[in-house]
């Protein structure tokens, strides 16, 4: 693997990493949250009004980034019967259409996110006085993180390069 690849990928592996870890301490954020919601309503009889709104904020971010790296990590589900049967080069055309596919819809994510937090960025979250187009920010980060990591494993593909472990990459030298 030349020097520049494996800057890309060692910057793509920590990017990886990080995203993984923000969505695993917005899940633990969210749990926090609505466990205290419920505490508050039914023990203290006094719901607070910041836990839905902040909830669904994180769910929004730990689900789209946790679905980049899934995109990355190639876990996500999929039907590949026919893949397995078809000769090898028919196999290389449709990993490399999928992937294609794949990052052509998180571009399109995060352009039409865009498009979407500016054009609801007058709003206001009520509860939390954010603006509206906040709620969008999860869209745009983690559809170009999808459409990024599925290019990568496009170029992978494209080169015939089996994708090594994020710990192999991450201690070449």
């Amino acid at each position: 693997m030349n020097g520049t690849l494996l800057a890309i990928r060692r910057a793509l592996a920590l990017t990886s990493k990080l995203a993984l870890g923000i969505s695993g301490v917005g899940l633990v954020v969210m749990t926090v949250a609505v466990g205290w919601q419920v505490f508050a309503r039914y023990v203290l009889n006094d719901t607070p009004t910041w836990s839905e709104p902040v909830a669904l904020q994180l769910m929004a971010w730990f689900i789209l980034l946790g679905a980049a790296v899934g995109v990355r990590e190639s876990v996500h589900l999929g039907l590949d019967l026919l893949r397995h049967v078809v000769p090898e080069w028919a196999g290389k055309a449709m990993d490399l259409i999928n992937l294609g596919l794949v990052a052509f819809f998180g571009a399109a994510m995060a352009v039409y996110g865009t498009q979407l937090a500016i054009g609801t960025w007058t709003a206001t979250i009520p509860v939390l006085g954010l603006p509206g187009g906040v709620d969008f920010f999860p869209l745009v980060v983690g559809g170009a993180l999808i459409a990024l990591f599925a290019l990568e494993r496009f170029v992978d593909v494209l080169l015939g390069v089996k994708p090594a472990a994020d710990v192999e990459i991450l201690e070449a030298v």
